[in-house]
């Protein structure tokens, strides 16, 4: 199936090689590609620290991971115009694993986590992509963004508070408790940044709202201080240590350096350390990081398909985000994917190539460089504004109200069971209960499907009369564990009154191991009562099934013909 080839190809480097040495690359697509590369780079600045201080690290852990994760998985990944980073789907899971691991629990985990995507692309599992059901995706995508907007108030409103709890309705609690301590600095700063975030679209310019809305919070936090009302800035809440024993506020203006995960912080502000029983705690969080990276990058993957007309390796991406985040995080780089929202900008700011992304990452690292200083004026109310509306964007309201409105009960069952997970409990939870309810919701609807007819008398099949011990009875649909039971138990009923039962199963595409035992059944009732089954117009793959199991005729009791006219023809009465 050359249509589906993208689902089950796998090689290192694919849409490199795909888009730059396949395809004529020349100085034209080079000039697009640094454009969109600039572009990008410049919106991703603020969205990479901010994202990063929502994951409980400093800010520049973000850079770190869009300049390292960013430009190896564009190098070495399978879509052609993603552009990796940190990401607003990760927050709710990587908070709190900054809480209780500190950051060198946080890379320890996106290490993991890369180790698993690998291995889940060796293993061409990036067709699962085909199996998420979007009222999963959808439920799990607008609990984050709840999730990440709850977390935001605390900046938003400048409250003062001790810590955040770790449970939802906990951290509600604790925010309205502290609302008498709300600024109206703070909050004037974060309303200024939201209402331009908000106006700024309807202008129509491309530069993209968040940038104009920054600098506007950014004068006005100075301005702010100036007079003496205090606005807390990333210069006045984080810092960091140099070499030569320094302080410094704000984020540090140098180069990612390697150094070994666990030995940077833990929670205590010692060197975590190197464990089995480490590797044990953490292994669920990995695994739950990697389930949402890979998601999240090849959902990306296919929106940007359906923009371009092009096809990404979904395997080959997965092996770009494996090896990406296997790498970052030796130079402090949390877990980044794919960003959706950044790659549809690269799309429309005309890149052609990987090397769009790999640019984006190089002006990240010049900006971390040239602008370290600059950067540290940055308000964290007007940072929270901007989570706000990428926490509105992630969510899809619009997509989840229409499903509520139109889509089949069990969708919505779904839907809101993965929303009300996520925000209570958490993703792993939702995702993990979601696909299971959708899994049963559409074993029950297609089990509901598969209907048994009496067409003794039917004309439609049959021209002739049948004798008056026989019945013959044709099935709609699956024979599988969820439908047969009740299929053959109402045959098993019928048989109490025939002496021959005739079934007709041309409607009937799949027999699994349940129908198959089902069907034993009926034998051992028709054997005991000394009547017959009749069974024709067999499908390929009930037909293997009976092979496999080595179901054969017998007389007297089970006959097989090629179709249901050669069995009233031939078959004794």
């Amino acid at each position: 199936m050359p249509h589906k080839a993208h689902l089950f190809s796998l090689s290192l480097g694919h849409a490199f090689s795909e888009a730059c040495i396949k395809e004529k690359y020349n100085l034209k697509r080079l000039g697009k590609d640094l454009l969109a590369g600039i572009s990008v780079g410049i919106i991703a600045i603020p969205l990479a620290m901010a994202l990063a201080i929502a994951s409980g690290v400093p800010p520049q852990y973000g850079l770190y991971t869009a300049i390292i994760g960013g430009f190896i998985i564009s190098l070495t990944g399978g879509s052609r115009y993603s552009i990796s980073g940190p990401t607003a789907a990760f927050v709710v899971l990587l908070y709190p694993i900054a809480q209780e691991f500190g950051l060198a629990g946080l890379l320890m985990a996106t290490v993991m986590s890369g180790v698993i995507l690998v291995i889940m692309s060796l293993l061409k599992l990036g067709r699962l992509i085909q199996y998420i059901p979007e009222p999963v995706t959808l439920g799990f995508t607008a609990g984050i963004g709840v999730v990440i907007a709850t977390l935001q108030l605390k900046d938003f409103f400048g409250l003062t508070m001790a810590e955040m709890p770790e449970h939802y309705i906990d951290k509600l609690g604790t925010l309205t408790d502290a609302m008498p301590t709300m600024e109206s600095a703070s909050t004037s700063v974060a309303l200024a940044t939201f209402a331009v975030m908000l106006l700024w679209p309807k202008l129509k310019t491309p530069i993209p709202a968040h940038l104009p809305a920054i600098i506007i919070g950014s004068f006005l936090a100075l301005w702010f201080n100036q007079d003496g009302t205090v606005v807390e800035t990333i210069g006045t809440r984080f810092s960091y240590t140099l070499a030569d024993g320094s302080i410094g506020m704000g984020i540090p203006p140098l180069m990612p350096s390697f150094e070994l995960p666990w030995l940077q912080d833990g929670a205590n502000h010692h060197a975590l350390g190197f464990s089995w029983s480490m590797v044990q705690a953490l292994l669920p969080s990995a695994f739950a990081i990697a389930m949402l990276g890979a998601i999240e990058s090849l959902l990306c993957a296919v929106v940007l398909d359906g923009m371009t007309g092009k096809r990404h390796s979904a395997n080959s991406e997965l092996l770009g985000q494996g090896i990406g985040n296997i790498i970052a995080p030796f130079f402090g780089g949390i877990p980044a994917t794919a960003a959706i929202a950044r790659s549809a900008a690269n799309v429309k700011a005309g890149a052609q190539s990987p090397i769009a992304g790999m640019i984006h990452s190089i002006v990240l690292l010049l900006g971390l460089l040239l602008l370290a200083n600059i950067l540290a004026y940055l308000p964290m109310p007007a940072m929270a504004a901007l989570l706000l509306v990428v926490a509105w964007n992630m969510s899809e309201a619009p997509k989840a109200v229409h499903l509520i409105k139109s889509a089949p009960k069990s969708d919505i069952i779904v839907f809101l069971t993965c929303f009300s997970l996520t925000v209570i409990f958490d993703m792993v939870i939702a995702i993990t209960v979601g696909i299971v309810l959708a899994a049963l919701l559409f074993m029950k609807e297609i089990a509901e499907m598969t209907r048994l007819y009496d067409i003794s008398q039917n004309r439609r099949y049959i021209d002739r009369d049948t004798p008056q011990h026989w019945s013959v009875l044709k099935v709609n649909g699956p024979l599988f564990f969820a439908a047969a039971d009740s299929i053959f138990s109402e045959i098993t009923l019928l048989a109490k009154e025939r002496q021959t039962i005739v079934l007709y199963l041309d409607g009937v595409s799949i027999l699994d191991a349940g129908g198959l035992a089902s069907l034993t059944k009926l034998l051992e009732h028709l054997k005991a009562k000394q009547s017959e089954l009749v069974i024709t117009d067999l499908q390929f793959q009930p037909i293997r099934t009976l092979a496999r199991a080595k179901i054969q005729p017998i007389d007297g009791l089970l006959h097989f013909y090629p179709t249901l006219s050669d069995a009233l023809e031939k078959h004794p009465h």
